[in-house]
């Protein structure tokens, strides 16, 4: 199957409609649904949107998933959750009257959105933060275990590198750094510190004596020594997305 045809027949299932009483309520033929079902067919985004509201799916779920979010990772559902393992494992089943569709799903236990039920609980809507700390865009990060990288989930972010202060570490103007928390320095960490009114990712070097050495490297080598207390920290850079 195709991932759009997988979520409309899924979704199909949940409501207990055949093929046909799909096909009827959106004024497409039954062998077309059929098709796209099967993923012998390639169906439009915007026709796959009107054929599952007319289904009964919602625009977005509670967790603020887009039908594209939805579609884009049907596979790593499959591979996250144990609901969706079972389910891509199982052999297709062989076509069934339209009588017996309806009633096989209640023997089957489909009870809700199988891919929904499995974003929700694999998949967190990571924000990109700028400069300022304002959202402008979004990764889709698996949990694990109930944590991205160890963290809390609500608590992790990508920032986005305002400039190449960072360069000679390669980290680069535009590039995501994912951040978990940290609120006390590590030493030989890249770090988001905020230091004299500003915010900056820097490398941390921790001294003896209540103080630490903030290094960037844009053209040149640069440090700049602070106490520990003049300094807020933000988090740790763990994983960076650069662009190509």
């Amino acid at each position: 199957m195709s991932r759009l045809g997988d979520l409309i027949r899924t979704e199909r299932l949940r409501a207990k409609m055949t093929p046909k009483q799909v096909a009827k309520k959106c004024g497409v033929a039954e062998s077309y649904l059929v098709a796209v079902e099967a993923g012998t067919r390639i169906i439009a985004d915007d026709q796959a949107r009107r054929i599952l509201k007319a289904i009964g799916l919602r625009e977005q779920t509670e967790a603020d998933f887009s039908l594209d979010d939805i579609a884009a990772t049907v596979d790593l559902a499959a591979v996250a959750s144990p609901v969706a393992k079972t389910v891509a494992a199982r052999p297709a089943p062989k076509p069934q009257p339209e009588a017996e569709v309806v009633a096989s799903t209640d023997e089957k236990g489909v009870g809700g959105s199988i891919w929904l039920d499995a974003l929700t609980s694999v998949l967190k809507r990571v924000p990109v933060m700028n400069a300022v700390m304002k959202p402008v865009d979004y990764r889709l990060l698996p949990i694990q275990s109930g944590k991205i990288e160890g963290a809390n989930p609500d608590k992790v972010f990508y920032y986005l590198a305002p400039d190449d202060s960072m360069r000679g570490f390669r980290i680069h103007q535009g590039d995501l750094a994912l951040i978990v928390p940290a609120h006390s320095p590590i030493d030989g960490s890249v770090m988001l510190v905020e230091y004299n009114s500003h915010r900056y990712l820097r490398k941390v070097k921790k001294l003896a004596d209540f103080t630490v050495i903030l290094q960037s490297f844009d053209k040149e080598y640069d440090a700049v020594t602070a106490q520990i207390n003049e300094c807020t920290f933000l988090g740790r850079a763990v994983k960076l997305e650069v662009s190509l």
